[in-house]
């Protein structure tokens, strides 16, 4: 038996908040466009009788006939001018969402336009060839060095190796658009505009019906909150309720907050409130459907406002029954410090060309957000996967086991926030590395248990083992020092400097160059992260191989006072501290030798970008550390509450009152009065 729930449905159902003349695009027919409600369709001429009747010859009646018919054209021409004016607005929001996201005004990113053209392929071609020839040359027993530091390039130079092959093969397999004839036929006709006329719906775009191959279906949409800012869960609950197309809206809160309760209620959605919260995210969303009954429901993280156009883009891939979800990219709109910035360019390449390659192989997972699902999928397969944190991508692998298909579609439907400090970048790895280690480790996709494609078995072996990658900075991180202190080289001594970082570049500066190409820039923030985050993965790897369990955390969530960032990055500190010293001692060396070695700039290179980073957490401890003072200023201030701090009416002057017992009546009193009469008014804390 279920627990207790409290559920709320709005009051009434009121307007979404914002403009109700907001854009609205839909594709019709010329024949329609040019003429709707034009009687020539059916063959008929305005005025006459549809029963094939003419009409009385008096005057009287062909004028009554003519004023009908120019009061139809009039509206006609009304509607035309005012669907125009839709598609101007509808443009121009476009156009604003190209210039905070980079996306192209049809929606479609400037990448995935470029993505297979003549530069692209030739640039991974280049690439996977620097690939082959790196491999090639570290594998030649001619060029290996002493065993301990030759074997640790080895191991992570492999993991890349394998990881980078893998991923130009995804790349070069895309380039195909998931968007066929069933999905534009649906798209055009899942709207009736004669009956949006008909029930007065023209401007609340929010409540037209949609049919998918003619049947008409319910949707619902599911925002999941745990104690994120109220702020940002107002403007994702606005934007959800406000988009095209009939739904429901749903606040799954489990922060418990009375505050976003109210807010529901106020924007027009449902509010649901667990009284547990077994299974997390998870388990949230599969408490909804016991309660939700629509045809699909969509998924969106408290701070990802969705676009007006998501259902419309989304749903009409459902007209082939065998799609289990349809995943959009993650776009951030707050990259304004080097954390976010880092986390958010991470992800570029693989949401820009990554996930439409898997299109190809039914492969595309989910991300957890921004993505619509069937509800039949999800029920097929027990509800979504609550044994993990990383709910999303075992829901996919299940799905695609039982032979259901998923879509990504590259274009940015909604935009949200990318990690802003340490501490959040820090859970979000930890969590997404524990569960693509968790597959790894507990459900290898080459099993021959796995009911799945080999294409999918390849493309989910890349997916677990990818955080990997991750580790290997921390490895090569150990071959300048065994050089510098014990004078152990990877690499046999007769190979020179120019030879090896001939080679080297073939291979990391291809890289640099591919994602140069997807970023439209060099995006030095990316880089540093990954190099400083190894600890973070070995972690995750560590907690799947003991079994130990990851606690669920929120990104961005803010849930009390900020704690140092330093409290999560003990490790990198300490490196930075070997790293330095290690530095020193290589100059010192050097400098007695009369001669600047290729360790000591590797080693110099790894002590800066670790210095970055320490830097960075200092700034935002310091950042930190105003917030707090700030907050305690403005918590330790005299407080009026009700009337004075809405600005109902002007604050009383501000002094203490000893409040004594037999002078409490009077209080309550004035207070039990406003609240029966509806207007609040000015209550001074005692103290």
């Amino acid at each position: 038996m279920s627990a207790p729930t409290d559920v709320r449905r709005p009051r009434t159902n009121p307007e979404p908040p914002n403009d109700p003349a907001a854009p609205v695009v839909i594709d019709v027919p010329a024949s329609e466009r040019d003429g709707a409600g034009d009687d020539s369709r059916s063959g008929t001429t305005p005025g006459a009788d549809p029963r094939g009747s003419t009409p009385a010859a008096d005057p009287r009646g062909r004028g009554t006939t003519r004023r009908s018919a120019r009061r139809a054209s009039e509206q006609r021409d009304q509607r035309q001018r005012d669907q125009r004016d839709r598609d101007q607005r509808d443009r121009e929001q476009r156009d604003e969402l190209q210039r905070l996201t980079g996306t192209a005004a049809t929606g479609r990113s400037r990448a995935d336009t470029r993505a297979h053209s003549p530069v692209m392929v030739l640039i991974v071609l280049l690439a996977t060839l620097g690939v082959v020839t790196y491999a090639v040359f570290l594998l030649n027993p001619a060029n290996r060095g002493d065993f301990l530091p030759y074997g640790l390039v080895i191991v992570a130079e492999s993991v890349l190796v394998c990881q980078s092959l893998l991923s130009m093969w995804t790349i070069l397999s895309g380039g195909t658009d998931p968007r066929d004839f069933a999905f534009h036929n649906t798209q055009d006709t899942m709207f009736d505009l004669d009956e949006i006329d008909r029930e007065g719906l023209s401007d609340r775009s929010h409540l037209w019906p949609m049919r998918v191959r003619g049947k008409r279906v319910a949707v619902d949409v599911f925002i999941t909150v745990y104690g994120e800012e109220l702020t940002k869960i107002a403007a994702t609950v606005a934007a959800a309720v406000a988009m095209r197309g009939e739904h429901r809206t749903w606040v799954l809160d489990d922060g418990r907050s009375d505050d976003v309760r109210a807010l529901a209620d106020r924007l027009g959605a449902r509010y649901v409130r667990r009284l547990s919260s077994n299974g997390a995210k998870a388990g949230n969303i599969n408490h909804a459907l016991t309660l939700a009954k629509g045809d699909y429901f969509a998924v969106f993280d408290a701070d990802f406002v969705p676009g007006k156009d998501f259902l419309s883009e989304t749903v009409p891939f459902f007209a082939d029954g065998s799609i289990a979800f349809v995943q959009t990219p993650q776009t951030y709109g707050n990259l304004h410090n080097l954390v976010s910035r880092g986390a958010g360019y991470m992800q570029t390449v693989f949401y820009r060309f990554i996930q439409p390659g898997r299109n190809r192989f039914n492969a595309a997972f989910c991300v957890g957000t921004n993505v619509i699902f069937r509800r039949a999928a999800i029920d097929d397969v027990g509800g979504i996967h609550t044994d993990s944190k990383s709910e999303d991508v075992w829901t996919s692998l299940h799905l695609h086991e039982r032979g259901w298909k998923s879509v990504f579609i590259p274009m940015t439907l909604a935009v949200g926030d990318a990690p802003e400090t340490i501490e959040a970048y820090s859970k979000q790895q930890l969590r997404w590395a524990t569960g693509g280690f968790e597959i790894l480790l507990t459900h290898f996709p080459f099993n021959p248990k796995r009911k799945l494609t080999m294409d999918q078995r390849l493309q989910y072996f890349v997916t677990a083992s990818f955080y990997l990658t991750g580790i290997v900075p921390g490895l090569l991180l150990l071959v300048p020092p065994l050089e510098i202190f014990f004078d152990l080289r990877p690499m046999n001594m007769s190979i020179g400097v120019g030879e090896w970082v001939l080679f080297y570049l073939g291979f990391y500066l291809m890289q640099v160059v591919l994602a140069f190409y997807a970023l439209g820039s060099f995006r030095y923030e990316t880089l540093l992260l990954a190099a400083v985050s190894f600890p973070i993965y070995a972690r995750a790897l560590w907690n799947v191989i003991c079994g130990k369990e990851q606690a669920w955390h929120v990104t961005g969530a803010g849930r009390g006072r900020a704690p140092s960032p330093f409290n999560f990055i003990v490790p990198q500190v300490l490196v930075f501290v070997f790293l330095s010293l290690t530095s020193v001692v290589a100059i010192w060396r050097d400098v007695s030798n009369g001669q600047l070695t290729l360790a000591t700039a590797w080693n110099i290179t790894n002590s800066i970008i670790f210095g970055a980073f320490i830097v960075t957490a200092f700034r935002e401890q310091s950042a930190n550390r105003r917030a707090a003072r700030q907050e305690r200023d403005a918590d330790t201030a005299p407080v009026f509450v009700l009337a004075a701090a809405a600005g109902l009416e002007p604050a009383p002057t501000l002094r203490t009152q000893v409040v004594r017992p037999d002078a409490l009546q009077p209080a309550r009193d004035v207070i039990a009065a406003s609240a029966a009469s509806g207007t609040p008014s000015p209550v001074e804390v005692a103290s």
